[in-house]
């Protein structure tokens, strides 16, 4: 076997292979053999017809159709022999057969890039940080007094405190109802912040049985559509939210915390762990900006699709029967979410690079560490979850992942800044 390689890009080559005659012989009669079972000969039992009168009869046929495979399986040989990994899908781009003399064919693939690190130790960060504050802590428990609240039935609308239940009917230019756009049992939380100002104002002093208009504006580009509906009250209740007591610490959490201010203490740990998660997660993504910022290279277009996949892939998780919703623009989506792609790409590369800078690897320690935490998490096996990973190319990158960056943010130079976004919600 005679191999050339040819540089395209700085992540992409092609190899360039002629084996000859001889070489191929044992792929030729490798083929006659899978051929045999199907060989039909008057005077021979179906599968027993001789191998040479196979090569007699279909030989020619059967080297064409086997030439691919044949490529495939000396070119991925000869990529293992010369420690030469290729990512994505390799392309075969020429084939050159002349039957009794030799067989030429050219394969396309794509490598990682060398990427010569910059600095990336002693990077200097800012964290933010936040203080939960008395306002905010009033906030969750006014959202857990509303999730517990009483719904008294009334038959009109008194202040913000009520819940509205309408079927909202949409209707053409003309007010004609449309075929198809009717909703029932749609509920209107009037005192949600969220809610559309207009439809608040339209149900302000709502009578049950009662019908109201409602125009909706929505922007699209360069111009603004109104959507008209005609909202049929059903009911309307009164919220009646509970006093924050001993009582109601008890009721929220099944008898754990007994008492008002210990149901405030925890409630205001839960918001501080949330805080330091949020502030740990925006300091990592400013590690990885600042280091992705400091290296260019290229990135290979196949991990960069493989990217987008996962991406498509994690919304169709998201659905019952696991496919895109109706409608998608998968062409679209792929544009718009390419630059992140890139730049996932980048940061994993970098990643691996300086892994193997550092000499820094997943180890089995690692892999028992995490099972065990695991295991009490989520009540499965240690044993049986430590095999798993052991197994999951995905879990082994998750962790690396988590070393590298440990590693990295311990030799940055932090410095600690005041959140500007003031609250969960807008978090």
């Amino acid at each position: 076997m005679e191999l050339t390689i040819t540089p395209l890009t700085e992540v992409s080559q092609q190899a360039n292979i002629e084996i000859s005659d001889a070489e191929l012989q044992p792929h030729f009669l490798k083929a006659y053999e899978e051929f045999r079972p199907k060989a039909q000969f008057r005077g021979f039992r179906k599968g027993k017809v001789p191998l040479e009168l196979i090569r007699k009869l279909y030989g020619e046929a059967i080297e064409q159709d086997a030439l691919e495979g044949i490529a495939e399986e000396v070119y991925r040989k000869a990529m293992e022999e010369r420690s030469i990994v290729p990512i994505g899908r390799p392309s075969l781009v020429t084939m050159d057969f002349k039957r009794g003399s030799h067989f030429r064919f050219s394969i396309t693939y794509e490598i990682k890039p060398t990427i010569e690190l910059k600095q990336y130790r002693n990077v200097k960060l800012e964290k933010p940080v936040h203080a939960v504050t008395e306002e905010e802590l009033e906030r969750e428990l006014l959202q857990l007094r509303r999730a517990n609240a009483r719904h008294i039935p009334v038959e009109q609308v008194e202040g913000t405190e009520a819940v509205v239940t309408a079927d909202v009917q949409e209707l053409d230019g003309s007010g004609t109802p449309l075929i198809g756009k009717k909703q029932t049992g749609v509920k209107f939380p009037l005192y949600d912040e969220s809610l559309q100002p207009r439809i608040r104002e339209a149900l302000a002093g709502a009578l049950k049985g009662g019908t109201y208009p409602v125009t909706l504006e929505t922007e699209h580009d360069d111009h603004t559509h109104e959507t008209h509906f005609q909202l049929q009250v059903t009911a309307v209740e009164r919220e009646e939210l509970p006093e924050v007591d001993d009582e109601f610490a008890r009721s929220v959490t099944g008898g754990k915390v007994t008492a008002a201010a210990a149901l405030r203490s925890s409630m205001r740990t839960d918001l501080e762990k949330y805080w330091e998660g949020m502030s740990a997660s925006r300091l990592k993504d400013a590690l990885a900006d600042e280091l992705v910022r400091r290296h260019e290279f290229t990135v290979p277009d196949s991990l960069v699709a493989a990217f987008l996949d996962s991406f498509l892939e994690d919304i169709r998780s998201r659905s019952r029967d696991r496919k895109l919703p109706a409608n998608f623009d998968e062409a679209k989506f792929r544009e718009q979410n390419r630059a992140y792609a890139v730049w996932q790409a980048k940061w994993m590369l970098l990643r691996e690079r300086i892994a193997e800078e550092e000499k820094i690897a997943v180890t089995d320690a690692d892999l028992e560490s995490h099972a065990e935490e695991e295991a009490a998490r989520l009540g499965i096996a240690r044993e049986r979850l430590l095999t798993y990973y052991k197994n999951a190319p995905s879990v082994h990158d998750r962790l690396l992942s988590d070393k590298v960056t440990q590693a990295l943010l311990a030799s940055a130079k932090i410095k600690d800044v005041a959140w500007e976004t003031p609250s969960p919600t807008q978090a």
